[in-house]
């Protein structure tokens, strides 16, 4: 099952395997991602992003990096990575890999749609994406999880998603959630409550969780308590809690200047303190983000740095309203 897998490459001490690679900022022309006019070309095809993939999961792999995190909704990720895995076994048998489903892209490779992803976590849906998942990452997908419930989503609900889940959990597959929202720790509760047949559905937790929206850290403990995976993605706020910030802030750039580590690092670094936390993502677009995202499996932080660090925390929906607002670019 993909869960122990992950559990057992990113156990605690296991440095960059820690650290998992997420696709969204180079699956597709578009993101939400600060600074994104600087990391990526001004014109960005196909061929492009699908070199500039490769260049990442080849450069994460002699890393150490072994979870890679994909969703439908990532434009082309899914076969960028198909096509890697396939280039190089060596590294697939080490890898283990995820991807979600519940959000469909339809802004056609264009960087100026009105939309780039439309949400629904119906049956429909699932068995339609499925489908297309299955036909790129075949028997290599491990985790398989629905992309960002909030607690009114039908899909802690539906008794007949949970019986198709629950279908794919037998296969072999585990089946998992993502959150968002300023209700992230309700939903995440909601999720862990969930069973078929007497036995818990979901058995992955993946949330956005760092610096400035810290709010699910109580839920995601509980989770992991359970003994569910953890993975936190967005753990530098999109660019908030990098050097493409247009304000750093202060307790952030002290402590990295302090401990002489990039901004990035120290916020994946405070992640990774967290003894809940199984793998935190990168979304790295480019190879010299990637690396000074890694050096955070190396660097400790004191007490004193960490209460420092916490205190840079908003309100939950002063956070999600800001995030709503960030540009695709």
């Amino acid at each position: 099952m993909g869960v122990e897998r992950l559990t057992e490459i990113a156990a605690p001490g296991a440095g960059t395997a820690r650290i998992g690679l997420g696709l969204a900022a180079v699956g597709r022309p578009a993101y939400i991602n600060l600074g994104r006019d600087r990391d990526l070309p001004a014109e960005r095809p196909v061929e492009v992003m699908r070199r500039r993939s490769h260049e990442l999961l080849d450069a994460a792999y002699a890393a150490g990096v072994r979870y890679l995190d994909a969703a439908r909704s990532y434009g082309r990720a899914e076969e960028f990575l198909a096509d890697w895995l396939l280039e190089r076994p060596d590294a697939a048998r080490d890898m283990v890999v995820g991807s979600k489903w519940g959000y469909t892209y339809v802004a056609e490779w264009r960087t100026d749609a009105e939309t780039h992803e439309v949400k629904d976590h119906g049956v429909e849906t699932f068995e339609r994406q499925r489908e297309l998942t299955d036909a790129l990452l075949g028997d290599r997908l491990d985790l398989y999880q629905i992309h960002s419930v909030t607690p009114e989503s039908p899909a802690l609900t539906d008794p007949g998603l949970h019986a198709r889940l629950a279908e794919l959990a037998a296969e072999g597959v585990t089946v998992g959630v993502s959150t968002s929202g300023p209700r992230q720790a309700e939903a995440i509760r909601a999720a862990l409550a969930v069973e078929v047949d007497g036995r818990p559905l979901f058995r992955t937790v993946q949330s956005t969780y760092n610096l400035l929206e810290p709010s699910a850290g109580a839920a995601l403990a509980e989770a992991h308590a359970a003994g569910r995976a953890v993975i936190v993605k967005e753990a530098v706020a999109n660019g908030r809690l990098t050097e493409a910030a247009e304000r750093l802030p202060e307790a952030l750039r002290r402590v990295a200047e302090e401990t002489g580590a990039t901004p990035d690092a120290v916020a994946l670094a405070a992640v990774l303190h967290r003894p809940w936390v199984t793998v935190v993502l990168s979304g790295a677009a480019t190879t010299d983000q990637l690396r000074s995202n890694l050096t955070a499996a190396d660097l400790r932080l004191d007490e004193s740095r960490l209460a420092q660090l916490e205190e840079l925390a908003e309100p939950p929906e002063t956070y999600w309203h800001h995030r709503s607002g960030l540009p695709w670019a």
